[in-house]
């Protein structure tokens, strides 16, 4: 077996050997310490197996439950009352590892519990864009979801080393095998059990250790808190299959440790740190997920989780600097140092009523302390830090120094949006910011009355600045503020913030697609902006060709001009001239995507030319090659999975093809029927309750965005007409 690259793991048990990096006052030095995230499908148990954690660890004293909304992190009202996770709420504990080579040595691990609803997406984006693991969690009846798959892509865009939780064990239809060849065949990922279950369903009674080769019993009549596994010898009639799994996890994780490669192929005993080790290199090193089995809401495997975490994800000293970029664009890093210049990134904005705006701040390297100041390239401004505080979910607690590698929320920055870098000033860094997806649904909403109105304009502009995907605009033709947003339960829980939070009474219209443009042909665009009327005039003259661009490539523009046809001065308001252009295509106003714009001619007046002729004429070029490209309309298209008893499986389908569906795939999993499918956003609204009067409420749905497709001709002139009369173009 050849050895892969992997990253070089220092275990660190004694205090006097920790990395020169640690400032000498940390409470948890770097090598005991851990950022992780809990993501998954909505309904998976996230939140439960966050609120399982905190007890074990000891953080809090009472197991709260998301049905009775007394959980820790869901502390919004909304999320009580509905049962899901709407902000991403993060909370410290600490653990001691009952084995392994930090075995009883005290970490802090810093978790945040992201949301599992596609319209909160961006909670998990910038979430794992900060952290250093994560525990994704599945559920052992769904195995792999489709919002399942979205957070694993995000994990992987960010490289976020991860285990996996196989949730719900206790459930009818629970299957631990499948559930992990879920993960290989949808999500690629090479993941191998490091714990196999003891029975199933109602029979969940324990798991196995495949690294210790031990058990550990759960009684729930003698220790109805689980707080006490009895750890065991492995029942005899599991023996031999766990010595089959123990053997394909050591060849998994042979490959990043070629000392465990070569005892293993010679018959040699392994030790049990020694195979940790190894599974942790190949952890960080993003080349092997492992699985741990369990149930969060009967009490079951959460401290094995904990031990997982503790063993095999990574401090933030394990993964690489982070990358970020100096003022002339070359590469620069931020090294994970208390000792460093500080530098950091401002991952998440929140209003607190009572100390006003909370900046989560991730610090990369050097320490913050209170009253410092923090400089932001973006604005070239400094601001100083008033207070910093440790997260609790909705409490705070007070600290005076916040230390590299850690995540806390700062007080007194005022211009700061979702993305910024915060360094020293003699620091030239920015660190690459989280990225988020495009609105694809849109709502006008108008205020009740005028004293509704002027608190409706502090209450967006705080909500845009916490949410990077929620849009505002003022229709130009009606006047009217239209809202854009990730589906149509962003903007309702949007929409019940601004009434509780800021008192607005405001009225909602009718849900709109956020439709977009682009074209399918080649063509030459001429624009001309020329205006004499006496005294100085105006002259521009742009000349382009536009193609179409690679799916998902948005628009690109090169300048191709030779001899100075247009001065480089001129170039410039050119560009922003055709990128404007861009934001209303010709079909029916709404913004292009993909296309590539080259200026490859002009002329100039060398006295009446000016930067804003250039950019009017760059409008106009635009304009005239997509009249000629044959430009296209392009709706969103949803990905969409129903989960429904077989017997309704003709109706579902029947009522996905009626909405212009297409069926892509359909399952048989525990006695559910899972139809997998791609259907037009416009048809969806109301579709949950559609679905559910059709299986007398028995039938469930995930809708997640998938792609945009062209407008069928049949449809396009309908829908041309409708959303130019519509306020909410987007």
């Amino acid at each position: 077996m050849s050895a892969v690259e992997a990253p070089s793991i220092t275990v660190v048990t004694d205090k006097a050997k920790l990395s020169p990096k640690n400032s000498p006052s940390r409470p948890f030095p770097l090598e005991w310490t851990r950022n992780i995230g809990i993501a998954a499908h909505i309904d998976a148990g996230k939140t439960t197996t966050t609120e399982r954690i905190l007890f074990y660890s000891g953080a809090v004293h009472k197991m709260g439950e998301v049905h009775d909304g007394t959980t820790v992190t869901d502390w919004m009202e909304q999320e009580r009352e509905r049962g899901i996770t709407i902000t991403a709420a993060a909370i410290s504990c600490a653990w001691k590892a009952s084995v392994g080579p930090w075995k009883g040595i005290k970490q802090r691990i810093n978790i945040i519990d992201t949301p599992g609803h596609v319209d909160f997406t961006a909670e998990v984006e910038r979430s794992l864009r900060v952290l250093d693991g994560a525990v994704a969690v599945f559920d052992a009846v769904a195995g792999v979801q489709p919002q399942s798959e979205t957070v694993w892509r995000q994990a992987n865009k960010y490289n976020v080393p991860r285990l996996a939780f196989i949730n719900k064990m206790d459930r009818v239809g629970a299957d631990f095998h499948r559930s992990i060849d879920d993960i290989r065949t949808k999500l690629k990922g090479n993941a191998h059990a490091l714990f196999l279950p003891i029975g199933a369903e109602e029979n969940f009674s324990g798991v196995i250790d495949l690294v210790q080769m031990i058990a550990y019993l759960f009684d729930d009549e003698k220790d109805p808190l689980g707080l006490t596994p009895v750890t065991a010898p492995i029942p005899e009639d599991m023996l031999a299959e766990a010595k089959v799994y123990r053997d394909k996890l050591i060849e998994a994780v042979s490959d990043f440790d070629d000392h465990l490669a070569e005892k293993y192929l010679a018959d040699h005993e392994i030790e049990v740190d020694h195979l940790m080790l190894a599974i942790r290199k190949a952890t960080i090193a993003l080349k092997f997920f492992g699985v741990i089995p369990g149930s969060a809401f009967k009490k079951k495997g959460i401290q094995r989780v904990l031990d997982c975490v503790v063993n095999y994800l990574p401090s933030p000293i394990d993964v690489p600097a982070m990358a970020g970029k100096d003022s002339d664009g070359s590469h620069v890093d931020a090294v994970v140092d208390d000792k460093g210049k500080v530098a950091g990134l401002a991952f998440k904005l929140w209003t607190d009523p009572f100390v006003g705006k909370l900046v989560f701040y991730r610090v990369y390297t050097g320490t913050v302390k209170k009253g410092t100041s923090l400089y932001n390239p973006r604005t070239r401004r400094s601001e100083r830090v008033s207070r910093l505080v440790l997260m609790r979910a909705i409490d705070r607690e007070e600290i005076d120094i916040a230390y590299a590698g850690d995540i806390c929320a700062l007080v007194g920055i005022k211009d700061v949006i979702t993305g910024d870098t915060l360094c020293d000033e003699d620091f030239d860094i920015r660190l690459e910011p989280p990225s988020f997806p495009e609105p694809v649904i849109s709502m006008s909403i108008e205020p009740n009355s005028k004293s509704d109105q002027e608190k409706m304009g502090v209450a967006l502009q705080r909500l845009v600045a916490e949410d990077p995907t929620l849009k505002v605009k003022t229709d130009t033709d009606t006047g009217q503020i239209i809202l854009s947003g990730m589906g149509e339960l962003h903007l309702e829980i949007i929409l019940d913030r601004m009434k509780r939070e800021f008192k607005v009474e405001a009225t909602s219209g009718k849900p709109q697609i956020a439709y977009r443009e682009t074209v399918k042909g080649r063509a030459d665009g001429e624009g001309k902006f020329i205006r004499q009327s006496g005294g100085k005039g105006q002259y521009g003259h742009v000349m382009i060709k536009l193609e179409p661009n690679e799916k998902g490539k948005g628009i690109e523009v090169f300048n191709e001009t030779v001899g100075g046809s247009i001065p480089k001065e001129f170039i410039k308001p050119s560009i922003d001239g055709i990128m404007e252009g861009a934001n209303n295509g010709v079909v029916a106003g709404h913004p292009v995507v993909d296309v590539i714009v080259r200026i490859v001619d002009g002329s100039f007046h060398d006295v009446d030319s000016s930067e804003l002729a250039f950019k009017m004429a760059g409008i106009f070029a635009f304009k005239d090659a997509m009249k000629k490209a044959h430009p296209i309309l392009l709706e969103p298209i949803m990905g969409v999975e129903v989960t429904t008893p077989e017997e309704y499986q003709g109706d579902l389908i029947g009522d996905i093809n009626r909405r212009r569906g297409t069926i892509l795939g359909i399952e048989n999993k525990a006695g559910a029927c899972i139809i997998a499918s791609k259907v037009p956003l416009e048809t969806l609204f109301g579709y949950v309750t559609d679905i559910r009067s059709l299986s007398k409420g028995r039938a469930s749905a995930s809708v997640t965005p998938s792609h945009f497709e062209q407008v069928p001709n049949s449809l396009l002139q309908k829908i041309v007409e409708t959303t130019t009369k519509a306020p909410a173009r987007t």
